[in-house]
């Protein structure tokens, strides 16, 4: 991909990782080829196109990753530990790589959405119990929009953000910031 993406523009300025997908599955009934394929596509994809991407950044003068990774980066979410365990590792991921490119140009962010209004949210959307279990998990009381999310991508991939790197932006409309605890208990 990396290399048709040279071909016809000569050049990439900008990636966005965006593949992901989750299955639910008890850690105890987890198969090998569950955690396999959730780690193959969320964290190995994002290694592979990282690495041959960052080839061509470093040639060229720089340019921009963007992870996306998700709220379970640091929410744990029992049933889907392979999930929660490749968005950790994205996380990390992009820390490193935002050090270790910085001195050539290269800025590595990541984007955290919470829980946004897309295909793979589809059941919980479509049941109103499940939808309102998870606004009350959100300070905001609502889901996201697919929109919101690509606009801090878009606001990572510009200028703007041009001294913005190793840094995560959630977009979660608070989730990540444990709303149990907004009566001031614990």
């Amino acid at each position: 991909m990396v290399g048709e993406v040279v071909e016809e523009f000569g050049r990439i300025d900008v990636l966005v990782n965006n593949a992901g997908i989750e299955n639910e599955r008890p850690f105890l009934e987890m198969a090998l080829e569950d955690w396999e394929k959730v780690l193959s596509v969320n964290l190995t994809g994002a290694f592979l196109m990282c690495r041959e991407a960052l080839k061509v950044m470093t040639g060229n003068g720089g340019g921009t990753v963007i992870n996306v990774s998700s709220v379970h980066e640091r929410i744990p979410w029992p049933n889907f530990a392979h999930y929660a365990a490749t968005k950790g590792g994205l996380k990390m991921l992009t820390e490193t790589l935002a050090l270790e490119f910085a001195k050539r140009g290269v800025r590595v962010n990541a984007v955290a959405p919470g829980a946004i209004a897309t295909p793979i949210n589809k059941e919980k959307l479509n049941d109103p119990a499940k939808r309102a279990e998870v606004e009350k998990l959100v300070p905001w009381g609502r889901w996201g929009e697919p929109e919101e999310v690509a606009a801090c991508v878009a606001f990572l991939a510009s200028d703007e953000a041009s001294y913005v790197t190793g840094a995560t932006l959630f977009v979660d409309g608070g989730m990540a910031l444990y709303p149990g605890f907004e009566g001031g208990g614990g």
